[in-house]
């Protein structure tokens, strides 16, 4: 159990105007998204020179006003200038759950153009920290090629391992854990509708694995309820996944004004 830095100041103090007040808070992995996972993504990609388009699926009637109109669903999909990667934020679109939390963003890339389909993605679940995602999208925009795989699985451990996580005893080329053993990052079995062009995910038998994939995820207590959960394709280059590691592991404090209930006493905090 961590002490917050300041005891005195409430984690959600009142103030004379009515606002909420901002943190700086830590660890990074459980100070959740602030209730600005959109927003905090959308603007990295704006400024990355990503389109948006936004689809909207309704019900219109005839001389109906805007503001009765019935929206059934709506998606805001970003793509990159040589339309190699995009980036969907899905959450209004009926998401499919990943650890029983809905997936926010959905990311993919792809070879060339002249395929529709993607190489790989990788998945966003709500409070997983803005900032994780957006580094991880800062690196696949970097990237000249998005699918070539440039280095090993051992990057992404050693990017944890950099920032004080611990390796799994039985697994130490494949998994670690934050020093509170709440967060986990592991290279294993893709979980079930995971999207990849790897042919071996669709070939493997039932009773065999197929190709492994990154997980990530933290669990605030044992048996409790995932707080966010992300997964990654078993295409998915690892110096991406390594990218998304370095920047979720990262001792830095992130500012908040909203952090998850179920981690709240776990964090250290600052009036910003």
């Amino acid at each position: 159990m961590e002490a917050p830095l300041y005891p005195d100041f409430p984690l959600d103090p009142s103030t004379p105007r009515g606002g909420q007040p901002a943190f700086w808070v830590g660890p990074r992995y459980l100070a959740g998204d602030d209730g600005r996972l959109y927003d905090a993504v959308a603007d990295t990609l704006s400024g990355l020179g990503w389109t948006s388009l936004t689809i909207v699926r309704g019900r219109h009637e005839p001389d109906e006003v805007p503001e009765d109109r019935q929206v059934l669903r709506s998606t805001v999909l970003h793509i990159s200038p040589d339309a190699l990667r995009w980036a969907q934020w899905s959450l209004a679109d009926e998401p499919f759950h990943l650890g029983d939390l809905p997936i926010a963003w959905h990311i993919s890339a792809r070879a060339d153009t002249s395929s529709p389909l993607a190489s790989w993605s990788s998945y966003f679940t709500t409070d997983v920290p803005g900032e994780a995602v957006t580094d991880f999208l800062v690196a696949l925009d970097a990237r000249g090629e998005p699918t070539v795989p440039l280095a090993g699985p051992e990057l992404v451990l050693d990017a944890v391992a950099a920032h004080g996580w611990l390796r799994d005893i039985d697994q130490p080329h494949a998994a670690a854990t934050d020093p509170t053993f709440t967060s986990h990052i592991s290279l294993g079995e893709v979980p079930p509708l995971i999207q990849d062009a790897d042919p071996r995910a669709l070939t493997a038998e039932a009773d065999e694995a197929g190709p492994a994939g990154w997980q990530a995820w933290a669990e605030p207590a044992l048996g409790a309820p995932c707080l966010w959960a992300a997964s990654f394709g078993s295409s998915v280059p690892h110096d991406l996944v390594s990218a998304f590691a370095a920047s979720l592991s990262s001792t830095a404090p992130v500012l908040r004004r909203v952090t998850p209930l179920a981690t709240r006493e776990r964090l250290l905090r600052a009036p910003a």
